[in-house]
């Protein structure tokens, strides 16, 4: 053997996916003058979810059966609008080849799928009897319910601010 060095012929890697020319289509489909619609409708359902985890815990310490009734409410009305949320954000993946390409965004959309079942179930155990069914479910729920949110909205702003997904070309940063 030689002491010869090698001639290494180094390749760039890259991915298929990025090649195609409808990866960097990210603008959103689904939009009222600009705004995209689905990034409008969660913060109602987000708020919600954490109302209802505040008022299980004013309920815990308070004693007031108001609470438990804010609660019924916020998590019905954070369910039903999470639901129309879910279907425009649903559309939009299906609509734009840039953001359906990106496992990232199916992530998102699993993530926000379970989250909506979580807050479906919420709201269904405190139908019967809302105070009752605070301690201890309702307020399990509503923790689970609360730390979910937080994961998927981080990742739903991930997208937005890592991945520009529906935004704008011209709001972008410069190549």
């Amino acid at each position: 053997m030689t002491d010869r060095p090698r001639k290494s012929r180094r390749r760039r890697l890259t991915d298929p996916i990025q090649q195609r020319e409808s990866f960097n289509v990210t603008e959103s489909k689904i939009a009222i003058a600009g705004h995209p619609l689905h990034a409008m409708m969660v913060a109602f359902p987000i708020t919600l979810a954490f109302c209802t985890f505040a008022a299980d815990g004013l309920y815990w310490w308070t004693g007031d059966t108001f609470w438990p009734r804010v609660g019924l409410w916020s998590a019905g009305v954070g369910f039903c609008v999470g639901v129309l949320a879910g279907i425009v954000g649903t559309m939009e993946l299906l609509a734009v080849a840039g953001i359906r390409v990106r496992s990232a965004s199916w992530t998102h959309f699993v993530l926000a799928v379970m989250l909506l079942s979580m807050l479906g179930a919420n709201w269904i155990i405190r139908l019967d009897d809302a105070v009752a069914a605070v301690l201890p479910w309702g307020a399990l729920l509503s923790m689970v319910t609360a730390g979910m949110t937080a994961i998927t909205g981080w990742h739903g702003g991930k997208l937005v601010f890592d991945y520009q997904i529906g935004t704008q070309p011209s709001h972008r940063d410069p190549p």
